[in-house]
């Protein structure tokens, strides 16, 4: 199986959020079970000199985007076993930021098409590509629309992944033939089309032939108009081909015990006794009050309202009534950035807000907090909530999205075996006392290590959910599931069972009563008949040796009785083990339809018996069939 990752962004060549950290690790986890998998993204400015030196030209070549012929250059390096492909093209990608832009619908079209048209050049053609949110959601269009006419990309499956259903790449109807160059009836039949405007993300979905969302609740709640950012009634049409798959954590890359971000590092085993290191030294470096007995909360987050920021500023005031300290790392809207300063000038050495982002700092807050607060209205997954459990934080969140997904809400009485806290209602002070829950039990020291343990025990590695990956795509590619293999021992318990349920049957009883009758008047039959020959398709013992010529005067009826008996009782248990072993042998198929073409014949007998109170004489039974007649299969079920 081979995969072809296609986005806009991949950790560690270029990041700006979630998205990055999934395809850093996705493909590496993927390659570890044996799927071979390879990735692709725009050669921006941005990435590092390191990586730059490092790339190859692979093919140069040009695409044709409506009236434009634009250049294109693919360079390939190999990063931890995994081939990474970048589209080159100065003019969309030597760009100071990577979104942003008013050409974005030309700059993501330039390059998906860039990605199909480099297949036949690279040496990597895949079973399965795997696309991601909005920028890589023309792609299916394409595939489908334009390259499927050439035989090389004939079979090519395209699986969709929405990351976060906010961001829909929108644009206006304009570019559907000037940017796009697609044909307008794509518009007008609602495949790339939403609320009248080019919608990106509909397209992935449509010509998508599986999408994924990256958390089971998230898939479930992008159905409601609440969550559904005007798609949900399409995403509901799409229930047939939609699931969700929860993101990992690379549990390498966050490690708190060889993470060099660290002034003090950690793990499982000594926890309680090095994190209140880590935590004195951060709160050295913020300038906060150093006592580890005093909790930290912590926020590492986008200052927006999806973040529950307006829940956390609504109760900011009330909370430090409590004696707690709080860090907060992030940049986003400059309301929310204002208010947090006040709190910090009002509260010195307590409250530390830095509006920035610091991955050295961000993963030193990690390991130096107690609790971590993410007040989400909404989160597709989330991966803030999953590193700080690996550095002993315990999240509280609200109960949405990934964040329901990945933590399971501790309680001392009733769920000891919770990783974090959680709430249910979007509501500030529902956050509050979540907030303060915590703090009692971080007062408490053996309920406290027993959460901290909970959470830093967490599985959330991407092996899980690479293994519901990896088995999607051998579903979407059409690729079979392997036979269980069946021992001759099972085939014959489960023969001898067959057996015993039948004996004891009231049919089974009247075919015993009727056997000798139709022994008796078959033994007859072929004593008063010409010599003939029964074919191998007519003999009564199932197996494949030839039929031998009978002839009359042959047998006698008391020996032709048991005969019969006898292959009776080898039919019953040969009928058995074929139903056990299926078509584990050459011939099981013709055996059966022998079989049924018998147990037909007994049916028939024991009704006749049953409906007539003196049963006629029974006409002589002719052995054989005419020449280039055809058998009749009877249904015996």
């Amino acid at each position: 199986m081979k995969v072809l990752f296609v986005a806009s962004e991949a950790a560690p060549f270029i990041k700006t959020g979630g998205l990055a950290d999934v395809m850093g690790a996705l493909p590496k986890a993927l390659q570890a079970l044996g799927v071979e998998t390879a990735l692709v993204i725009p050669n921006y400015e941005g990435i590092s000199e390191e990586y730059k030196s490092r790339m190859e030209t692979v093919y140069t070549g040009t695409v044709d985007l409506s009236w434009r012929n634009q250049y294109m250059g693919v360079q390939k390096l190999v990063a931890d076993g995994i081939p990474v492909y970048f589209i080159d093209n100065e003019y969309y990608f030597k760009r100071e930021k990577l979104y942003g832009f008013d050409d974005d619908a030309e700059r993501f079209a330039f390059f998906v098409k860039a990605t199909l048209a480099m297949l036949p050049h690279i040496d990597f053609r895949p079973d399965v590509i795997h696309s991601n949110d909005w920028h890589t959601g023309m792609l299916g269009a394409y595939l489908k629309e334009d390259f499927m006419q050439d035989p090389f990309y004939q079979g090519l499956k395209n699986i969709y992944t929405i990351h976060n259903l906010k961001y829909q790449g929108v644009f206006g109807r304009e570019i559907v033939e000037n940017v796009l160059g697609m044909p307008l009836r794509l518009l007008y039949n609602g495949n790339i089309e939403n609320g009248g405007n080019v919608n990106f993300m509909k397209a992935g979905m449509c010509y998508a032939d599986y999408i994924t969302t990256v958390s089971p609740t998230y898939a479930e709640e992008i159905t409601y108009p609440y969550f559904g950012e005007g798609l949900e009634d399409y995403v509901a049409l799409c229930a047939g081909k939609i699931s969700g798959i929860l993101n990992g954590l690379d549990d390498k890359e966050y490690d708190p015990e060889t993470d060099q971000n660290l002034p003090v590092c950690f793990n499982g085993t000594n926890v309680f006794i090095k994190k209140p290191l880590a935590k004195e030294e951060l709160q050295r470096e913020l300038g906060l009050t150093v006592d580890r007995e005093i909790p930290v909360l912590a926020m590492i987050t986008r200052l927006v309202e999806a973040k529950g920021l307006d829940l956390f500023t609504y109760i900011m005031d009330e909370l430090m009534e409590e004696q707690v300290q709080l860090v907060v790392v992030g940049t986003g809207d400059e309301a929310y950035a204002n208010a947090l300063r006040e709190l910090a000038w009002t509260h010195p050495g307590n409250v530390s807000v830095n509006i920035l982002f610091d991955e050295g700092l961000a993963r030193r807050v990690y390991a130096g907090a107690d609790l971590f607060i993410m007040p989400s209205r909404y989160e597709a997954c989330g991966l803030s909530q999953m590193i700080a459990m690996r550095y002993g934080a315990v999240p509280v969140v609200r109960a949405t999205g990934g964040l329901k997904d990945s933590v399971k809400n501790f309680d001392k009485y009733t769920a000891v075996d919770g990783n974090g806290l959680s709430f249910e209602n979007f509501n500030a002070h529902e956050l509050l006392f979540t907030i303060k829950r915590g703090l009692t039990y971080f007062a408490d020291k053996p309920l406290w290590e027993k959460l901290v343990l909970n959470a830093m025990q967490s599985d959330n590695s991407w092996t899980r959910s690479a293994r519901a990956y990896a088995d999607l795509y051998d579903k979407v590619a059409g690729v079979p599931e392997p036979a269980e293999n069946v021992s001759e021992e099972q085939v014959e318990a489960t023969a001898e069972e067959i057996l015993k349920a039948v004996e004891g049957t009231p049919e089974a009883e009247a075919g015993l009563q009727a056997a000798p009758q139709e022994n008796e008047a078959e033994v007859n039959n072929i004593t008063k008949a010409e010599p003939e020959t029964v074919p191998a398709e007519e003999t009564h013992s199932g197996a494949a040796e030839e039929a031998e010529p009978v002839k009359k005067k042959t047998a006698t009826k008391k020996a032709a009785t048991k005969k019969t008996a006898a292959k009776k009782t080898a039919t019953k248990k040969s009928a058995a083990k074929k139903n056990v072993a299926g078509d584990a042998e050459e011939g099981a198929e013709t055996k059966k339809v022998s079989t049924r073409k018998r147990a037909a014949k007994k049916s028939a007998a024991v009704t006749d018996a049953a409906s007539v109170e003196t049963p006629a004489p029974a006409e002589p039974k002719k052995r054989g069939r005419k020449p280039g007649t055809k058998i009749k299969k009877k249904d015996a079920e």
